[in-house]
């Protein structure tokens, strides 16, 4: 966990030219949903004598459609119009891919979501956020049937809600700074967090069975979610002493425990590297009563003392077909008789050319790892072998 710390989208410089796209963006959506207006009664004017029959909403065909369609007719030149508007939707709704995995990277380094979506792929994206996105999009795609009247609703929602915030934390920030002519801006975002605010409650009321009542049960809920992140984050920091200098590093005696299971140049190299990391090494093997198994524990015994690396083999009986117990149960017994040692399990694994090899592996090691990660607090190692 770290600490908060300035972002760069968020310098005066950079807050000056967001105010600015900003307010020419909603002049650019002003004039156009004027000239939408203007074109609408011109059309309605020029193709129909009777003032009763104006354009009507019809269903699955937009308002833009039909504005084509009246003013270009039904050829190469509406299709344009069509094309290019859906290129331009779909640019639209990239942007909360480019937008919300790095609102996602902020929460996450303020200790409100996992600290997974704080990190960056190789080609610099917050892939995690996006992964996240998909899924919920693909969520919502689904619940709602891909239809528009349905997603429109928890659009508007969603966009008042985030207005209303927005407006409310300027007041906040006027009033915590006090500048010059701090009165009228607080009072400007506050009339503007008031309408915002109206206008939720309104579309929230209207179209509650329609699919509103989802952000009603969302919002809180993952407001309660943030706050039991922050809350095990801050349990963890406390934990491990984040922010406070720790005590000095020490030496402690060290045994490297190393299950094997046959006899082979993994097992070499296992051994040869537990010699490299512990002051004691010593190998084990788990045992089963059935015959087959008692021949093979003899075989390995015999091929042990011939071969004999300078380490003991340690026999683990076990009555059931388990494998990771009896290791875990082993090293708690260690870890009981020699608490000064700090016990370390180094786990063989050969390591594939192909991709699909791994398919043949047994994942014993696995296996191994999970018992002793979850029973005990012993380090665990895992020693990958390449197969070339």
């Amino acid at each position: 966990m770290q600490a908060p710390t300035p972002d760069r989208s968020y310098t005066h410089q950079y807050a000056e030219d967001a105010a600015t796209s900003t307010v020419v963006s909603k002049l650019i959506d002003t004039i156009r949903l004027s000239d939408r207006e203007l074109l609408s009664e011109l059309i309605d004017k020029r193709c129909y004598s009777s003032p009763t029959k104006p354009l009507q909403p019809v269903e699955g065909v937009t308002v833009l459609a039909q504005l084509a369609d009246a003013s270009l007719g039904h050829n190469w030149a509406f299709y344009v119009i069509q094309f290019a508007t859906m290129i331009l939707l779909a640019l639209s709704a990239n942007t909360s891919f480019g937008g919300l995995p790095v609102l996602l990277k902020l929460l996450a380094r303020d200790n409100y979501l996992p600290h997974v979506f704080a990190l960056k792929a190789d080609r610099q994206v917050h892939r995690h956020g996006v992964l996240a996105l998909a899924v919920v999009s693909a969520a919502l795609l689904v619940f709602s049937g891909g239809d528009t009247n349905t997603l429109v609703p928890l659009f508007a929602i969603g966009v008042f809600v985030g207005f209303t915030i927005a407006q409310v934390g300027m007041v906040r920030h006027w009033w915590l700074e006090r500048r010059a002519g701090w009165q009228g801006k607080a009072l400007l975002n506050g009339f503007g967090a008031l309408l915002t605010g109206v206008a939720t409650i309104v579309v929230t009321a209207s179209k509650f069975e329609e699919g509103a009542w989802l952000v009603v049960v969302a919002l809180p809920l993952l407001v309660a979610a943030f706050v039991a992140v922050h809350r095990a984050y801050a349990r963890i920091g406390e934990s491990l002493g984040l922010g406070r200098i720790p005590e000095p590093p020490h030496r402690e005696r060290s045994l490297v425990i190393v299950p094997v299971s046959s006899l082979s140049r993994l097992t070499s190299e296992a051994l040869t590297a537990a010699a490299s990391l512990g002051d004691e090494v010593r190998a084990v093997t788990v045992c089963y009563p059935d015959p087959e198994d008692r021949g093979a524990l003899h075989a390995l015994e015999r091929s042990w003392a011939e071969w004999d690396p300078g380490v003991p083999l340690v026999r683990l009986s076990c009555e059931h077909r388990s494998l990771g117990r009896p290791i875990a149960a082993y090293v708690r017994e260690v870890t009981a008789a020699e608490p000064a040692t700090q016990v370390t399990v180094l786990i063989p694994e050969s390591e594939p050319e192909r991709l699909w090899q791994r398919l043949l592996q047994n994942q014993r090691g696995a296996v191994v790892a999970h018992a002793v990660r979850r029973e005990t607090d012993a380090v665990i190692c895992r020693l990958r072998f390449r197969l070339l």
